[in-house]
């Protein structure tokens, strides 16, 4: 799996994007993320608060309960307002 990290979401966790092998007990966004919470703070910090996080998977705004596979691309960022 392919994760992009945007704007202050990638300050916080310390990259933009990561490869990773889906833990097989990991079926939705939700789960993903509180998997990467637990790996250390700088995921805590940047995924913790989902009020102020959108998700996207295969380029697609989805809920947190939108199934994930190990082929997706899953993208975090900040909500953007235009300008």
């Amino acid at each position: 799996m392919k994760i992009l990290y945007f704007a202050w979401v990638r300050e916080r966790v310390g990259k933009d994007s990561e490869d990773i092998d889906l833990p097989e007990n990991i079926t939705t966004v939700s789960g993903l993320m509180d998997w990467l919470i637990n790996k250390d703070e700088g995921y805590k910090a940047a995924l913790d608060n989902r009020k102020n996080l959108k998700v996207a998977v295969n380029q697609t705004l989805v809920n947190w309960e939108h199934p994930v596979k190990d082929e997706d691309e899953v993208a975090f960022f900040p909500p953007m307002t235009g300008g």
